[in-house]
């Protein structure tokens, strides 16, 4: 209602041109340590992450029971289980953008983006392989780190609850690509 509101007052009117951006700054830090093998990037933290405070926080997201599935462990609850498991089992995880204007969680809206340094993590880990969370993400790396990196990604599908066309099945089995780096 406040939206609709604000679009009003605004004179936009509704559909694409509508939406309003804002600047979103990555908020939190990589998680990785010097034992890291696969690196797996999103785009930028969603709404909901940021506000529970870790990475793929949205309670629809499919990430962490795809990732629990593909590595055999029991499913994470809290913040410090799901790092745990991720260092415990070498993956680290980030975003490809450090910062960038974006409606909302849709990642289509993104403008502006500015990339995060991936030389942090790749320089102070063996990570063998670097995955991306879902097509846009996949462009946005292509676009803007592997010209710096020289290390090309590998496009995961989506694990949000947006991209409903994909199973959880199919997630997972994509997702098990990542075990030959472990």
């Amino acid at each position: 209602m406040e939206e609709r509101e604000t679009r009003k007052k605004q004179g936009t009117g509704e559909g694409e041109a509508s939406k309003k951006l804002e600047y979103v700054s990555h908020p939190f830090e990589p998680v990785f340590d010097k034992e890291s093998r696969v690196l797996i990037l999103g785009s930028i933290p969603s709404p909901k992450s940021r506000e529970n405070g870790f990475y793929y926080g949205h309670p629809r997201n499919r990430f962490w029971p795809v990732l629990a599935r593909v590595l055999g462990e029991p499913e994470p609850q809290t913040v410090e289980e799901k790092r745990a498991m991720a260092l415990r089992r070498h993956v680290a995880l980030w975003d490809v953008l450090a910062g960038c204007e974006i409606h909302g969680a849709d990642d289509a809206s993104i403008r502006r983006p500015a990339a995060n340094d991936m030389s942090r993590i790749l320089e102070s880990a063996p990570v063998q392989a670097v995955f991306t969370t879902g097509a846009r993400a996949g462009d946005l790396y292509r676009r803007y780190c592997l010209p710096v990196t020289g290390r090309a990604a590998v496009v995961l599908p989506s694990t949000s609850p947006a991209n409903c066309r994909v199973g959880l099945e199919e997630l997972v089995k994509a997702y098990s690509g990542i075990l030959k780096f472990l």
